[in-house]
């Protein structure tokens, strides 16, 4: 059985990843007085989550807020060296909290990276406040209950934005087309395990290398737009998840090709419809998912020169030998099960007729 496991960041190491960013700038910054606006927004935000107990270092008799866990606040970083100012914030793990996003985030101005993760009890939408936060370079907020739209016209003055994830929330409605031409530099997007409906509109991640687009688990529906699969090379999408929806159309003339540069794609669980037989799979490819849809046509050969950790096909209409040879051997039988009328290793041989 192949191994399972994703070769690119995912929205559960993404969180990893930002606080290694946050510990990378906090290692850089040199720790001096705290601008006295940033300290009383902070302790603002922590009145407004109410006093959760992984702040206590947040105290008002501490005048230096930049000395406080620098783990959760970064100052001078970016932008702003040695300034004082808070560049960096992160809200993780904070399980007793029942409280609305706090609108003192949004006093922060200097703020160029943003985590809130694994904060269940924060709910509502985003306050009007956020759009203050015009420096914001890289937002990650995962695993919470904030509602609302996607806050694309709230953000739209942070023109730099490169990482939006609102990911394991309850943002609802469409994903807004703004988006596209109020983050220009947006490279990694991932509104995951929402309640999204609509279609996906082009554009959302702009070209440039290491692009990512994480849309699984929602309600949207139509067809992936061609757009995605204009660029090859560098400037391709390195993943694409829109897995878990009511997506129809067939994607493959644009989506796949030896020459893209993507290693993740994983549309399953959705209601795409296209002849495999002829496609062409990037070789740079390690993950495919593309179970439960209704694909037709044969296994593809171009197949046998891709190196997949991950690969799946089953539930959907493909029928005749599967292709053997080079890495096809690493697949098992559970890769193909619950399809028409597939034949040859790992499942049973063809009959002499096919």
């Amino acid at each position: 059985m192949p191994s399972r496991t994703p070769l690119v960041p995912s929205t559960s190491s993404l969180p990893l990843l930002l606080i290694i960013i946050l510990y990378s700038a906090a290692s850089h910054a040199t720790v001096t007085a705290c601008d006295p606006g940033d300290r009383a927004a902070l302790l603002r935000v922590k009145a407004q989550l109410g006093d959760p107990a992984r702040l206590s270092s947040w105290r008002a008799s501490s005048a230096n807020c930049c000395a406080w866990d620098p783990a959760a606040v970064v100052c001078g970083g970016g932008a702003s060296p040695g300034s004082g100012r808070v560049t960096a914030l992160a809200l993780c793990s904070l399980l007793d909290v029942s409280a609305r996003v706090p609108a003192a985030l949004g006093d922060l101005a200097a703020l160029e990276i943003l985590q809130i993760v694994s904060v269940p009890g924060l709910s509502g939408p985003f306050p009007a406040t956020f759009a203050g936060l015009t420096r914001l370079r890289d937002v990650n907020i995962n695993g919470t209950s904030i509602s609302g739209a996607v806050p694309a016209s709230l953000l739209a003055g942070a023109a730099n934005l490169s990482t939006l994830v609102i990911a394991n929330s309850k943002l609802a409605g469409p994903i807004p087309a703004s988006l596209s031409s109020f983050f220009p530099n947006l490279r990694y997007l991932d509104l995951s395990g929402n309640l999204l409906t609509g279609a996906i509109p082009p554009g959302l991640v702009q070209h440039g290398s290491f692009r990512f687009l994480l849309l699984s688990n929602n309600r949207l529906t139509g067809e992936i737009p061609s757009g995605y699969g204009d660029a090859g090379g560098e400037d391709g999408l390195y993943a694409i998840d829109v897995s878990r929806n009511q997506l129809s159309g067939d994607p493959s003339a644009f989506l796949f090709g030896i020459t893209k540069a993507t290693a993740r794609i994983d549309l399953s669980w959705n209601a795409l419809e296209f002849n495999m037989t002829e496609v062409e799979f990037p070789h740079h490819l390690r993950f495919l998912d593309l179970s439960h849809n209704r694909i037709t046509g044969s296994v593809a050969k171009s197949l046998r020169d891709v190196r997949l950790e991950h690969f799946d096909v089953s539930y959907n209409q493909l029928c005749g030998e599967i292709p053997a040879g080079r890495f096809m051997a690493a697949h098992g039988a559970e890769c193909y099960e619950h399809n028409t009328c597939l034949c040859g290793a790992p499942l049973p041989p063809c009959n002499a007729t096919m």
